[in-house]
């Protein structure tokens, strides 16, 4: 990472020698970045964006400067911001080649790849873009493979569950129809009973029930005999 601090350095200053000589913000600004004075540099060098909102020196160092005080994030905004002016310039191949470094801060590793990638196409022979450049293709595939088993695991979890659901309702299912075939056996059972009492026909019920009426009837009567017997007791008990 310090190798690509320093190249990324290295970068800046190739652009901001090259900056106007009016270009008085900037260049109080390179003397701040040069002494490592980095947050008095942001200064100076939005100060010239002030003025120049799409000045590629002024945008390009303050990028840089903000990469130094650990704020790739917002160097990665300064950098959009001039993105057509600087592509169609003659800093282009810097361009990319610092925008790759900001991006490999932010782990941005697709970003940090296409912009290696324009950077060698503008200069082929740069040797820092080109190792830059597979070291982010490296960690790209490897946060691709990682993303592809996660979304396995992922996956496999889901129809783990399903399975899981689908194992619950056959239970269910079992349970069910474990239930209906006691209640069937149940059924059976009591109709086995019904069927197994013997069974009376029309003539023995009606014989049976005159029989239970005939006893009844001697019931009644014996009852009528004993009461009158024992009334007429009484009356003789009065008469002596």
């Amino acid at each position: 990472m310090k190798q690509i601090i320093l190249i990324f350095l290295l970068a800046a200053v190739s652009v901001t020698s090259l900056a106007q000589p009016d270009k008085r913000d900037v260049r109080r600004g390179n003397r701040d970045f040069r002494k490592e004075n980095y947050k008095e540099a942001e200064i100076e060098y939005r100060k010239a964006i002030v003025k120049d909102s799409l000045s590629i020196a002024a945008n390009y160092n303050l990028a840089a400067d903000l990469y130094r005080q650990g704020n790739p994030q917002e160097a990665a905004k300064v950098l959009d911001r001039i993105k057509e002016a600087a592509q169609s310039s003659e800093y282009a191949a810097d361009y990319f080649y610092n925008l790759g470094d900001v991006a490999i801060a932010n782990q941005d590793w697709k970003t940090a790849v296409d912009a290696f990638r324009e950077s060698l196409l503008r200069n082929p022979g740069d040797l820092d873009a080109k190792e830059n450049y597979i070291y982010a293709r490296k960690k790209l595939q490897e946060q691709q493979d990682q993303q592809q088993n996660q979304d396995q695991n992922q996956q496999n979890d889901q129809n783990q569950d399903n399975k899981d659901d689908q194992n619950k309702d056959d239970q269910q299912k079992d349970d069910q129809q474990d239930q209906n075939k006691d209640n069937k056996q149940d059924q059976q059972k009591d109709q086995q009973q019904e069927e197994d009492q013997p069974k009376i026909s029309p003539q023995a019920a009606q014989q049976m029930l005159q029989a239970i009426q005939a006893k009844e009837k001697e019931t009644q009567e014996k009852v009528k005999k004993e009461k009158a017997q024992a009334l007429q007791s009484r009356q003789k008990e009065r008469n002596w």
